[in-house]
């Protein structure tokens, strides 16, 4: 089973290269891994009928107890079924769908066949945390394939539409798994439904979950996205929107129903929900004059019919629905593949406009009346059979209570009515001749690869109609987990003699007939008695209203005052902790104020430039004092024995005070003074009532301490285990290598955004390199190149901005200090330094060559782009998992390498110092992205006369 996921994992990452390289052949490739599936999944059936139930678990985060649990019964089996099989034939179809070459193809192409991995593992996980996580990435793919390329309003409102709601569905469900396995003691499906628990937790909890599979199913009052999402092309409304997606709704109730149908508001909100979804949407599908969007409320109508069946708790009902679901599995997907038909000949799909296509396309109106006749109820179809087994069940007493029985058998039997008559309305709608209506023309003639995926999945429900008691023993399977209500089980058969619900059926069948054969009168009684409100205007109400309160509540707390937003948060800070802090917390036993008085010394020189700071009214003087802080605090990590932090902090100050420098080239030299005497009080109250807060609680939190610090046991498995002396350094990059590539992960993603925000060009091109072009460029200026030049690109700067001291400086130190920075970074396992700082001292080197040389020189010491510094580095240190896994180590642990060389002697090398070399990569990027965006690109701007050329609606904020 995790095979079956990997692979399909596999085929949707190659699946663009696939279209590039074959075109829309590449849908003939892509379907064999769906039907791989389908085949592996019948090859279980007898297993899974025997009575077992193949199992698969892979540890995931052990430290959670969290693993990729499969499980296959005969429940999983019927849906795994639908996807995989369903899924092949669609992907075949979709080989004829798309013109030659279309645009987005490949990317539809890997989405599609994502979103059938994450549906099959989604019926396959045993685990409800798993579950979850397919279930989600359902949504994501579902958004995906509505939204498509992105660039049609309608797609896109259908995409966020449907995201919002399934997403808030789903949150709702995580809440309610978890309730349920904290109750349960266990998050196995297997094991919950076998023994549920009891409480207001499970309660709460199943009605969450329940939540979950009303979005997903687009049951009343959600059921306006599904019509909606018929704006997505009609491989992903016949997959997504007949056989897959909304079946997760179906198929948690199926999964859940055994261990909680008694739970109380179960059956209220199954029944009641699922009757009025089927009768809403069968009467909305009445009055619909494109053919897709009659089938999709009729989808919505037939979702409510399922999820009664499977949710009424009983064995009988439980085993129509199962029935049902391969049915309108089989002749949904049928007619809505069909319709892409008609519409890729005709050019439309509005019932108004088509008239004789049964005559010109006799092989598509024969596939198509043949899914009709099944969801019309007609026999000898698979959809005859699951109806026929629902009336019987309900007349039999499916349902505890008689007299909801009762109710629940005439809301059905009048959507099976409504069902009937937009079933003619369909076949009448697309293929019928209609008087006064020309013939429609062929624009495209379906190939006969077009037709067979429609036409084997309406030979299938034709087949298993007569054949209906070979699924009997698989329906039986999953039913005999459900209490039989009735007082004898009835078996699946086409033929059960005259019964009360051959006459139903019989009923259902007339009522549409008379009903579609007055279908003028009925429309004009629909117009006439038209609610004037809808489920779909009342969402886009409340979603305007958010954003309107959104705006007035951002309008009024977002004033553009940073002071003011750092003084809110400030105080609610003093407000809350600070209050706690003073009236519960422990407070120390004695105070010591200092160790050594040098830190005294320290501690006076780091509060009098924060008070100078408030007194200095030129920006960069602020900013240089600002950095005495930063450097003090740098000092007291020495005194008290931590020279990696010390050596860390005095590196990042630094760096950013350059940081500061190049952005003050942009702003005024002194800082205006606009507030008066009172506002600067209340700050200045603020700002010591937070330090004296934040010391206190250092304090308290020391003096908290009970037990002993998990890191003192750390200096002896460090170098035996890391191979180093440096605990520092060797927790960064064995203990807690999982943060520090988190940590470095997030710092490459914040780079990118911060420097994608500064330039105005595009930001792959721009590495400057002085050419004789720009030499030239500058004779023509009148400006003399220098024939002493110490650095490479001087020669392009003005004579009055050169610094020949600098220039020398930079000659004679850069080579040492990035020597240096080497050494950082290979002594770090041992010694103070590290990745970290090792890039800090390479950045700060060609900080140095910029400050002297300008854009250009930095172009000649750095000829590279920052991303792919910023990449490769990331790629390198996440890179070293694997080696730590090919060296007999667990993923990013550390594996020792000792031998003997001879010149060299004895070498001991570690794998976590490729870890360490990813991180000062990473670094490296990160500073020359900055002096790139904020030093170089900003220069660019100036040398140039005029302001850049902006692209068409690029706004560049001032």
């Amino acid at each position: 089973m995790l095979v079956l996921l990997l692979l399909h994992l596999f085929a949707s990452v190659l699946a663009p290269v696939l279209v590039r390289w074959w075109g829309r052949q590449a849908f003939l490739a892509l379907a064999l891994v769906p039907a791989a599936g389908f085949a592996w999944v019948l090859s279980r059936l007898g297993p899974v009928l025997a009575g077992q139930e193949p199992r698969e678990t892979l540890p995931w985060i052990p430290a959670l107890q969290l693993d990729v649990a499969l499980r296959l019964d005969a429940l999983a089996l019927t849906f795994a079924a639908l996807v995989t099989g369903v899924g092949a034939l669609v992907l075949v179809y979709c080989a004829r769908y798309f013109s030659p070459g279309e645009e987005g193809t490949g990317r539809f192409a890997g989405s599609l066949t994502a979103f059938a991995g994450s549906m099959l593992g989604l019926v396959l996980a045993d685990d409800m945390l798993l579950l979850y996580v397919f279930w989600e990435l359902t949504t994501v793919f579902s958004f995906l394939l509505i939204g498509g390329s992105g660039r049609r309003l309608a797609a896109r409102r259908a995409a966020s539409q449907a995201l919002i709601l399934t997403t808030a569905g789903g949150l709702a469900m995580l809440v309610g798994l978890i309730l349920i396995g904290r109750a349960s003691g266990s998050f196995l499906l297997s094991e919950v439904v076998a023994e549920p628990g009891s409480g207001t937790g499970v309660t709460v909890g199943v009605a969450l979950v329940l939540a979950g599979a009303v979005t997903k199913s687009a049951l009343v009052p959600f059921h306006f996205w599904l019509p909606a999402a018929m704006e997505a092309p009609t491989p992903v409304s016949a997959y997504l929107h007949a056989a897959a997606m909304v079946k997760a709704g179906v198929y948690l109730v199926a999964r859940l129903a055994p261990g909680f149908a008694d739970v109380p508001g179960w059956r209220p909100v199954v029944l009641g929900l699922g009757v009025a979804t089927m009768l809403v949407g069968g009467y909305r599908a009445l009055r619909q004059k494109d053919l897709k969007l009659l089938l999709a409320f009729g989808t919505v109508s037939q979702l409510g019919f399922l999820v009664t069946l499977v949710g009424a708790g009983s064995s009988e009902l439980a085993a129509a629905g199962l029935a049902m679901t391969l049915a309108h599995a089989l002749f949904k997907s049928t007619l809505f593949l069909t319709v892409g038909v008609v519409d890729h000949a005709t050019g439309t799909r509005d019932l108004r406009r088509l008239s004789g296509l049964g005559r010109r396309l006799p092989l598509l109106a024969a596939i198509g009346a043949a899914a009709a006749a099944s969801m019309a109820g007609l026999p000898p179809l698979l959809g005859f059979v699951g109806k026929e087994a629902a009336f019987t069940a309900l007349l039999d007493g499916g349902v505890p209570d008689r007299t909801v029985a009762l109710v629940v058998l005439t809301g059905v039997v009048a959507g099976s009515v409504l069902t009937a008559a937009y079933t003619a309305r369909f076949v009448w709608g697309a293929f019928a001749r209609k008087p006064g209506v020309e013939d429609s023309e062929l624009e495209h003639p379906p190939e006969p690869l077009f037709l067979a995926a429609p036409a084997v999945l309406a030979l299938t429900g034709l087949v298993l109609g007569p054949a209906s008691p070979l699924l009997d023993p698989l329906v039986v399977a999953y039913a005999e987990t459900l209490p039989l209500l009735a007082p004898e089980a009835e078996h699946l058969a086409l033929w059960h003699g005259w019964q009360p619900a051959l006459a139903l059926s019989a009923l259902t069948v007339a009522g549409g007939a008379a009903l579609f054969a007055v279908r003028g009168p009925v429309q004009r009684l629909q117009r006439r008695v038209a609610v004037g409100a809808s489920a779909d205007e009342g969402y886009w109400n409340v979603v305007q209203g958010i954003d309107r309160l959104s705006v007035l509540v951002t309008g009024t707390t977002q004033r553009g005052s940073l002071p003011a937003y750092l003084g809110t948060i400030l105080v609610v800070v003093l407000a809350l902790p600070g209050t706690l802090l003073l009236t519960r917390a422990p407070w120390p036993g004695e105070w010591r104020a200092w160790d050594t008085p040098v830190q005294a010394v320290v501690g006076v020189v780091v509060v009098t430039a924060a008070a100078l700071t408030l007194r200095i009214r030129q920006r960069l003087s602020a900013v240089l004092v600002v950095g005495v802080t930063g450097y003090g605090i740098a000092v007291v990590f020495a005194l008290q024995g931590a020279p990696d932090l010390a050596l860390t902090q005095f590196l990042v100050e630094t760096l950013t005070l350059v940081v500061f420098v190049l952005v003050l080239r942009k702003l005024p030299k002194d800082i205006s003074e606009r507030h008066r005497p009172r506002e600067r009080a209340v700050r200045g109250v603020i700002a010591v009532a937070v330090g004296a807060f934040m010391a206190a609680a250092g304090a308290v939190a020391l003096s908290a301490r009970t037990a002993t610090p998990v890191s003192a046991g750390w200096p002896g498995p460090a170098y035996d285990f890391g191979g180093g002396k440096n605990v520092v350094n060797v927790t960064l990059v064995d203990i807690r290598a999982w943060d520090t590539l988190g940590e470095i992960s997030l710092l490459v993603v914040a780079a990118t955004g911060v420097a994608s925000l500064v330039f105005l060009r595009g930001r792959t091109g721009g590495v400057d390199r002085v050419t004789r072009a720009d030499l030239a460029q500058r004779r023509e200026r009148g400006r003399r190149a220098p024939r002493d030049r110490w650095l490479a690109a001087t020669a392009t700067l003005d004579p009055a901005r050169r610094s020949v001291v600098l220039e020398v400086v930079t000659r004679l130190l850069f080579h040492t200090i990035m020597v240096f920075s080497l050494y950082l970074l290979f002594s770090g396992h041992n010694e103070p330094g590290g990745g970290f700082a090792g890039g800090l001292v390479a950045g700060l080197a060609l900080v140095l060559r910029y400050l002297a040389g300008g854009r250009y020189e930095l172009g000649e010491a750095a000829p590279v782009a920052p991303g792919l510094l910023l990449g490769g580095g990331l790629l390198f240190a996440g890179g070293t998992g694997v080696a730590g896994l090919l060296l007999g180590a667990g993923v990013l642990q550390t594996a020792i390498l000792q031998t003997t060389l001879p010149v060299l002697g004895d070498v001991k090398l570690v794998t976590s110092l490729f870890f360490d070399i990813g991180v000062y990569l990473i670094v490296v990027g990160l500073i020359l992205d900055v002096l790139r965006s904020l030093g170089a690109e900003l220069d660019r701007q100036e040398d140039q006369e005029d302001e850049i050329e902006l692209a068409p609606g690029e706004v560049v904020l001032r």
